[in-house]
């Protein structure tokens, strides 16, 4: 009857194990499917590691400048701006 809360605990520190770890990929699947950016999960791990949740922040909003950057300037279409 002890083994009973043991593997229980086991399993709970397995899912946490496993939430944790996959936290990196995630974010990327989240990444790419959002913004069409791809990343690679150890990049993410690699950048969280060494400068934290602000690390990983400023990762994201400079891949994000950039891709923005790549599209250029938007020019309004000429009905838009007639219109208001």
């Amino acid at each position: 009857m002890l083994w009973m809360p043991l593997t229980f605990a086991t399993v709970l520190l397995l899912i946490l194990v496993i939430s944790f770890r996959s936290r990196a990929v995630v974010f990327c699947q989240y990444l790419e499917t959002m913004t069409g950016i791809r990343l690679q999960p150890s990049d993410v791990r690699r950048v969280f590691s060494q400068s934290g949740q602000n690390g990983v922040r400023e990762l994201f909003l400079d891949l994000i400048i950039r891709e923005d950057l790549k599209e250029g300037p938007m020019v309004p279409d000429e009905e838009e701006s007639l219109a208001n």
